[in-house]
């Protein structure tokens, strides 16, 4: 991707201090926006129209991210809370994720869950989703047409919402049921606020049917059933409220973006075949390529809203309490006074302290989980088939652009 060339193609200057659109994801690519450097080196702070009609300030530069995940004046607002409507038509609340948590109760709640990502419980998870793994690569290879397969379909697809099942108590057999709902906000930033509402209270419903149906069994160990447990302790971290936030969040956060990041580290890997080899050939290596695919590949773009609890002032920009403010980890990543040569892969990159996963008091508690289910992912997939390529040029497969979080709709491989 040439930036300068993408910058060069639009219809002459563009006056930055006035209000400009959210810059576009190219298509049939994953991101991010080629738009974001001129913003990086001409208006670091801009405010723009979203996807909604809304807008914003966008942060494109990697200082300025990272400090606005961790300033407690900028803070998520609910998801029934912003846009703001007020009077009549004002939406009944809903409870808090775990983005949205604050003070004491975001403290204390983070306190609780904290260990459920902790080292000691994915040293006994990593087994279980290596067999996973190794299960999906031992399908797909024995119903191959002519020695080929459709990697997403496969093993993009149907890992991660293994993963998540497994690890949380969620039921497969409902993925009907909240599915749709996860997608659906996922796209939030272009939606009304109607639609966002009814997907958000209909997965909050379902998972307080859920709660209720895992109220009546016996204890398992898997976060539902640890977390519940922990809410019936007088002294507990946790209400019965909470253990809810908990089902909505990972529904949310911790599905439909793992399966599009690996689907698109997955492609960024088999379009650069000397550095898949290397890995191949390396794999003491995976950790620290899994932290370079995290920084190049985005995990989402522009859908991180924030909003300003009192004045502040940024690169010369007066933003006002109110106001909405997106930090853009994608751009952050990109920002070449942060990564030497950003916009190359390199899987030897150390140090990378990329912003994936935000940073600050907010930053993804299933970060780890994250990482452990990508090195998993391509270490199974090297291992069980090692001359994995593509079957079809990079340029001619399809893409799914449904959601901000963009991937490859098809990945057909041979091996």
């Amino acid at each position: 991707m040439n930036e300068p060339e993408a910058v060069a193609a639009t219809n002459g200057p563009e006056d930055l201090s006035a209000l400009v659109q959210v810059p576009a994801v190219e298509p049939g690519t994953a991101g991010p926006p080629c738009g974001y450097a001129r913003l990086r080196a001409e208006a670091p702070v801009v405010k723009a129209e979203l996807p909604n009609g809304e807008t914003g300030w966008l942060l494109s530069r990697y200082e300025d991210v990272r400090a606005a995940f961790a300033d407690p004046r900028l803070v998520r607002p609910l998801l029934s809370a912003w846009p703001p409507r007020e009077g009549p038509d004002a939406p009944p609340p809903c409870l808090p994720t775990f983005l949205e948590m604050t003070g004491e109760h975001h403290k204390r709640v983070r306190r609780t869950v904290l260990p459920l990502f902790g080292r000691r419980r994915l040293e006994f998870m990593e087994p279980r989703i290596r067999a996973m793994a190794g299960e999906l690569i031992d399908a797909m290879v024995a119903s191959a047409d002519g020695g080929t397969a459709d990697l997403v379909a496969a093993y993009v697809d149907p890992l991660p919402l293994r993963v998540l099942c497994e690890t949380t108590g969620i039921p497969h057999e409902d993925h009907g049921i909240y599915l749709p709902h996860t997608l659906t906000l996922l796209g939030a930033a272009g939606l009304s606020m109607d639609e966002v509402l009814a997907a958000l209270y209909a997965l909050q419903d379902y998972a307080e049917e859920l709660i209720s149906r895992k109220e009546k069994e016996d204890g398992g160990e898997d976060y539902i059933h640890l977390l519940l447990a922990e809410s019936r302790r007088p002294d507990g971290g946790m209400t019965r409220d909470d253990v809810v936030s908990f089902v909505v969040t990972m529904l949310m956060a911790g599905y439909k973006t793992n399966i599009q990041h690996t689907g698109n580290a997955l492609f960024t890997l088999l379009t650069h075949p000397d550095q898949l080899r290397e890995l191949r050939e390396s794999p003491q290596r995976m950790g620290t390529a899994v932290e370079e695919l995290l920084r190049h590949v985005p995990l989402m773009n522009a859908i991180n809203i924030l909003v300003a609890q009192e004045d502040l002032t940024l690169h010369g920009q007066h933003i006002r309490a109110g106001d909405a403010v997106i930090p853009v980890p994608a751009s952050a990543n990109r920002d070449p006074a942060a990564f030497t040569d950003p916009d190359r892969l390199d899987l030897t990159r150390t140090p990378n302290a990329h912003v994936a996963f935000g940073h600050g008091p907010h930053a993804c508690t299933g970060g780890h989980l994250t990482r452990l289910q990508l090195s998993i992912a391509l270490e199974v997939l090297l291992e069980r088939l090692p001359g994995i390529e593509l079957a079809v040029p990079a340029e001619s497969i399809p893409w799914d652009e449904s959601t901000p979080l963009r991937a490859p709709a098809r990945l057909p491989v041979r091996w």
